[in-house]
């Protein structure tokens, strides 16, 4: 019989941004496919997502779309557990 040969985990899910626009507003949590992100560009093809998804937004309000400041990975939250 032969032996099974574990397969290397595939990279799924989501990295949170938060983005604060020229006007000062935060929009925080927007989501990213990780399939996207990485290799040489780094974060930015999240940027261009993300004004992608400001521009669908701004339509849908019969707005402009906002332009971003800044943008940034989302800090990862750890619980901590308070033990008397």
């Amino acid at each position: 019989m032969a032996k099974r040969v574990k397969s290397k985990p595939q990279e799924r899910g989501f990295v949170l941004f938060d983005v604060v626009f020229e006007d000062g507003s935060l929009a925080s949590n927007r989501r990213i496919p990780m399939e996207i992100l990485g290799g040489l560009d780094g974060d930015e093809p999240a940027r261009t997502m993300i004004e992608e998804q400001e521009a669908e937004i701004a339509e849908k309000a019969s707005r402009p779309p906002r332009v971003i400041q800044t943008l940034g990975r989302t800090p990862t939250r750890r619980l901590e557990v308070k033990v008397d």
